[in-house]
Protein backbone atom coordinates (compact mmCIF):
# COMPACT_ATOMS: atom_id res chain seq x y z
CA UNK A 1 0.00 0.00 0.00
CA UNK A 2 1.13 3.28 -0.55
CA UNK A 3 0.80 6.37 1.86
CA UNK A 4 -2.75 8.11 1.44
CA UNK A 5 -0.83 11.64 1.05
CA UNK A 6 -0.31 10.56 -2.51
CA UNK A 7 -3.47 9.54 -3.70
CA UNK A 8 -5.86 12.26 -5.63
CA UNK A 9 -8.77 13.79 -3.03
CA UNK A 10 -12.12 11.92 -2.81
CA UNK A 11 -15.35 13.28 -1.87
CA UNK A 12 -16.66 10.33 0.09
CA UNK A 13 -19.17 7.77 -0.75
CA UNK A 14 -22.33 9.67 -2.19
CA UNK A 15 -23.13 6.98 -4.68
CA UNK A 16 -25.12 3.94 -3.88
CA UNK A 17 -26.34 1.40 -6.38
CA UNK A 18 -28.86 -0.96 -5.80
CA UNK A 19 -30.60 -4.04 -7.25
CA UNK A 20 -34.24 -3.85 -6.79
CA UNK A 21 -37.41 -6.03 -7.69
CA UNK A 22 -39.36 -3.48 -9.45
CA UNK A 23 -37.89 -0.01 -10.33
CA UNK A 24 -40.81 1.56 -10.79
CA UNK A 25 -42.00 1.30 -7.48
CA UNK A 26 -38.66 1.34 -5.66
CA UNK A 27 -38.31 4.98 -7.82
CA UNK A 28 -41.56 6.22 -6.71
CA UNK A 29 -40.56 5.24 -2.96
CA UNK A 30 -37.54 6.96 -3.27
CA UNK A 31 -39.23 9.77 -4.89
CA UNK A 32 -41.73 10.41 -2.09
CA UNK A 33 -40.14 9.23 1.35
CA UNK A 34 -36.80 11.22 0.30
CA UNK A 35 -37.44 13.67 -2.28
CA UNK A 36 -34.79 12.15 -4.45
CA UNK A 37 -35.02 13.73 -8.15
CA UNK A 38 -34.88 11.32 -11.58
CA UNK A 39 -31.52 12.64 -13.20
CA UNK A 40 -31.32 10.00 -15.60
CA UNK A 41 -33.32 6.99 -17.10
CA UNK A 42 -31.54 5.36 -19.79
CA UNK A 43 -33.91 2.66 -20.11
CA UNK A 44 -36.67 0.62 -18.14
CA UNK A 45 -34.70 -1.05 -15.63
CA UNK A 46 -32.48 1.52 -14.66
CA UNK A 47 -32.87 4.89 -13.20
CA UNK A 48 -30.29 7.66 -11.45
CA UNK A 49 -31.96 9.39 -8.91
CA UNK A 50 -29.98 12.53 -6.77
CA UNK A 51 -30.80 14.38 -3.57
CA UNK A 52 -28.50 17.16 -4.64
CA UNK A 53 -25.89 15.94 -2.52
CA UNK A 54 -26.12 12.17 -3.02
CA UNK A 55 -26.41 10.12 -5.88
CA UNK A 56 -28.88 6.49 -6.08
CA UNK A 57 -28.94 4.24 -8.43
CA UNK A 58 -31.92 1.45 -9.24
CA UNK A 59 -31.02 -1.27 -10.97
CA UNK A 60 -34.09 -4.10 -12.07
CA UNK A 61 -33.15 -7.46 -11.05
CA UNK A 62 -33.80 -10.13 -14.35
CA UNK A 63 -37.32 -11.32 -12.98
CA UNK A 64 -35.82 -14.86 -13.86
CA UNK A 65 -33.51 -14.41 -10.79
CA UNK A 66 -36.33 -12.79 -8.37
CA UNK A 67 -38.41 -15.47 -6.18
CA UNK A 68 -40.86 -15.26 -3.32
CA UNK A 69 -38.32 -16.05 -0.84
CA UNK A 70 -35.40 -13.63 -2.48
CA UNK A 71 -32.87 -13.28 0.13
CA UNK A 72 -29.86 -12.44 -2.40
CA UNK A 73 -27.94 -9.22 -1.85
CA UNK A 74 -29.72 -5.60 -3.69
CA UNK A 75 -26.59 -3.75 -2.85
CA UNK A 76 -24.98 -3.71 -6.21
CA UNK A 77 -22.42 -1.24 -5.70
CA UNK A 78 -21.31 2.03 -3.82
CA UNK A 79 -19.65 4.68 -5.49
CA UNK A 80 -16.97 7.09 -4.08
CA UNK A 81 -17.27 10.34 -5.84
CA UNK A 82 -13.99 12.50 -7.02
CA UNK A 83 -13.66 15.77 -7.62
CA UNK A 84 -12.86 15.26 -11.44
CA UNK A 85 -12.19 13.07 -14.51
CA UNK A 86 -8.53 13.31 -13.69
CA UNK A 87 -8.74 12.42 -10.51
CA UNK A 88 -10.65 9.15 -11.22
CA UNK A 89 -7.85 8.51 -13.88
CA UNK A 90 -5.00 9.60 -11.18
CA UNK A 91 -6.69 6.83 -9.10
CA UNK A 92 -7.30 4.52 -11.93
CA UNK A 93 -3.37 4.19 -12.01
CA UNK A 94 -2.62 3.69 -9.21
CA UNK A 95 -4.81 0.59 -8.06
CA UNK A 96 -3.75 -1.00 -11.12
CA UNK A 97 -0.15 -0.43 -10.25
CA UNK A 98 -0.88 -2.10 -6.59
CA UNK A 99 -2.51 -5.27 -8.66
CA UNK A 100 -5.99 -4.12 -7.16
CA UNK A 101 -8.34 -6.27 -9.21
CA UNK A 102 -10.65 -4.06 -12.06
CA UNK A 103 -14.09 -4.90 -12.98
CA UNK A 104 -14.92 -2.45 -15.35
CA UNK A 105 -12.32 0.15 -16.88
CA UNK A 106 -12.49 3.87 -17.04
CA UNK A 107 -15.35 4.89 -19.18
CA UNK A 108 -17.03 8.15 -20.14
CA UNK A 109 -21.34 7.69 -19.21
CA UNK A 110 -24.00 9.57 -21.54
CA UNK A 111 -24.94 11.24 -18.69
CA UNK A 112 -21.32 12.96 -18.10
CA UNK A 113 -20.55 10.73 -15.55
CA UNK A 114 -16.36 9.13 -15.90
CA UNK A 115 -15.95 5.83 -13.74
CA UNK A 116 -14.08 2.87 -13.27
CA UNK A 117 -14.87 -0.18 -11.02
CA UNK A 118 -12.94 -2.43 -8.84
CA UNK A 119 -13.76 -5.02 -6.55
CA UNK A 120 -12.63 -4.43 -2.57
CA UNK A 121 -11.04 -7.38 -0.98
CA UNK A 122 -13.99 -8.96 -0.49
CA UNK A 123 -14.84 -8.20 -3.71
CA UNK A 124 -17.68 -5.84 -2.90
CA UNK A 125 -17.71 -3.53 -5.79
CA UNK A 126 -16.88 0.10 -5.68
CA UNK A 127 -17.31 2.40 -8.87
CA UNK A 128 -14.80 5.21 -8.36
CA UNK A 129 -17.15 8.22 -10.00
CA UNK A 130 -16.92 11.78 -11.17
CA UNK A 131 -20.37 12.64 -11.54
CA UNK A 132 -21.11 16.30 -13.18
CA UNK A 133 -24.15 17.23 -10.72
CA UNK A 134 -22.67 16.05 -6.94
CA UNK A 135 -18.79 16.39 -7.75
CA UNK A 136 -18.58 19.61 -7.64
CA UNK A 137 -20.80 20.43 -4.48
CA UNK A 138 -18.07 21.16 -1.50
CA UNK A 139 -19.09 19.44 1.75
CA UNK A 140 -18.42 21.09 5.23
CA UNK A 141 -15.76 18.25 5.72
CA UNK A 142 -13.51 19.94 3.17
CA UNK A 143 -10.70 22.09 3.17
Amino acid sequence: MSEQQDLPPGKGFRHVALNVTDVEVSKTFYQTWFGMRIVWEPDAGNVYMSSGVDNLALHQIPKERVSADHQGQFLDHVGFVMDSPETVDQLYERVVQAGVEIIHHPKLHRDGSYSFYLADPDRIVIQVLYEPTISPIRFSTET
